[in-house]
């Protein structure tokens, strides 16, 4: 990446690199303990994959897809009827969107509240004691620090040779905003994650078959809850 270097004139006590879970915690206690503290996170959001791609916005598609399925299958059992039951995908992921920028922006006002500096951007090791921060418009910020902490994060594995392309082969990420609802969708990982997702589209109409490599679902789960809740999915 190209661009101009230039350097940051104050030197921090604290530089976290990753803006996650680990990274953003670590960044606020920073402030709070006095440490003037500096953050980078490259995404240009905080939170970290539970935030932006992972725990929040899944659970969001997981309440919406509950409350469709219970108006479309079970509200009639109740003495409630309704009719024409219907989604609209595109508001659905934007009612997604919404909440996961509502806490993102919660975290940022945090920084502000406990002084904590935020950078967006690839944090890069140059030398010991200093970090580029490449940015997306070419620039590099060198940042100064007196103790470092890595909170890079995690990242989807892909099969050897079965690269993701986000549209047909997905990772949990972009099973979170498929364009359409499939007709036939297919999750190899019968773990949360995997879990998940499928029990959102399967209430959306899809047809969903889950493989897993063990003998069970939810591996790790107590097995006498893993096998109720296996059950559940079936039927």
């Amino acid at each position: 990446m190209m661009g101009n270097k230039y350097n940051f004139s104050a030197q921090y006590d604290l530089c976290v690199i990753g803006g996650g879970p680990g990274g953003y915690v670590a960044a606020i206690k920073g402030g709070q303990l006095g440490l003037k503290t500096v953050c980078i996170e490259k995404r240009g959001s905080l939170g970290g994959t539970c935030l932006n791609v992972g725990c929040i916005p899944s659970k969001a598609l997981l309440n919406i897809s509950h409350k469709y399925e219970e108006a479309n299958k079970h509200f009639k059992e109740m003495g409630i009827e309704v009719s024409n039951v219907s989604y609209d995908w595109d508001k659905v992921q934007e009612k997604k969107g919404k909440i996961v920028t509502s806490l993102t922006k919660g975290i940022e006002g945090l920084f502000k509240k406990n002084k904590v500096d935020y950078k967006v951007g690839w944090g890069v090791f140059e030398k010991k004691g200093e970090v580029n921060v490449l940015k997306e418009n070419g620039e590099v910020e060198t940042i100064s620090a007196k103790n470092f902490i890595i909170a890079t994060g995690s990242e989807p594995s892909p099969f050897p040779g079965l690269a993701f392309d986000e549209k047909v082969i997905v990772s949990s990420t972009g099973a979170l905003s498929l364009q359409k609802v499939p007709e036939r969708l297919v999750v190899i990982g019968g773990g949360v994650i995997g879990l998940e997702m499928g029990s959102v589209y399967a209430r959306l109409g899809s047809k969903v078959t889950v493989i897993e490599y063990q003998d069970g679902i939810t591996p790790g789960i107590d097995l006498e809850i893993a096998k109720t809740f296996q059950k559940i999915l079936t039927k």
